[in-house]
């Protein structure tokens, strides 16, 4: 599963994560890109062209940009980030009742 998470303002400047987990692969989500401003834009604008959820949490956007990228999430925000795949399990399968 691939998922982005995005967009707050830090000091004045937009700001995003983007985060993979393979259950099959990954021992927990790890970070794939991270940044502010235009980089941000450009994660946001990436993850909206492939159709992959977004979500706005500024707190956890704020501890994911102090990550490396290729970092495995720390176990203090698996909480965090398990409400996250919670919201994109709901959307896909709003999105699936939808369509069938």
């Amino acid at each position: 599963m691939n998922k982005r998470q995005s967009k707050k303002n830090i000091e004045g400047r937009k700001a995003a994560a983007a985060l993979r987990y393979k259950m099959d692969e990954d021992v927990a989500p790890k970070l794939v890109a991270k940044g502010t401003g235009r980089i941000a834009e450009k994660i946001i604008e990436t993850a909206r062209e492939a159709g992959v959820p977004i979500y706005e949490d500024p707190d956890l956007i704020a501890l994911l940009l102090t990550l490396n990228i290729g970092e495995f999430i720390p176990p203090e925000l698996y909480i965090s980030i398990a409400e996250v795949l919670a919201f994109i399990y709901r959307l896909n399968k709003k999105s699936f009742e939808s369509v069938y």
